[in-house]
């Protein structure tokens, strides 16, 4: 007349079932605790450190250029950047800008929508010959095509 004690039917005798289930509450606790320090301390990284810096007489690294840029007016008329030039006196201007100015720079050419094609392949022609070896044509994106791109 004895009595049994734990569970029936377990064949190692000893009680004990193996549980089949993860608690996944600590898993989730962590990760939230996680999400608390990155939302805190991203802020941190973006702002930097405040620093004293030191004076020095040192010069800038680089300058910041004005974009050269042709301009072909509805009228006709040749500008580079603000300034009325002749398709005689373009190759010596954009010539003698490259010279004061130094480097190899990239040319914009724009074009009013009635000038004829032939035309401004005549004025890409004469941006070559300046020596700028790297030049691009500028145009206004339609407004289909804004609506249609997304942010």
């Amino acid at each position: 007349m004895g009595m049994s004690v734990g569970g029936g039917g377990n064949d190692d005798g000893d009680g004990y079932k193996p549980l089949a289930e993860i608690n996944v509450t600590p898993f989730v606790d962590v990760m939230l605790v996680l999400l608390i320090i990155f939302m805190v301390a991203a802020p941190l990284m973006v702002q930097g450190v405040p620093v004293d810096l030191p004076k020095t007489s040192a010069s800038k690294l680089g300058t910041v250029k004005k974009p050269m840029v042709v301009t072909m007016a509805g009228d006709g008329n040749l500008y580079i950047r603000d300034e009325q030039v002749t398709r005689e006196s373009l190759v010596s201007r954009l010539m003698a800008i490259k010279s004061q100015e130094g480097g190899e720079g990239i040319v914009y050419v724009r074009a009013d929508k009635k000038i004829a094609y032939g035309e401004v392949m005549e004025i890409l022609g004469r941006v070559g010959e300046s020596g700028f070896a790297r030049v691009s044509l500028l145009s206004q994106p339609s407004p289909s095509a804004q609506a249609t791109t997304p942010n």
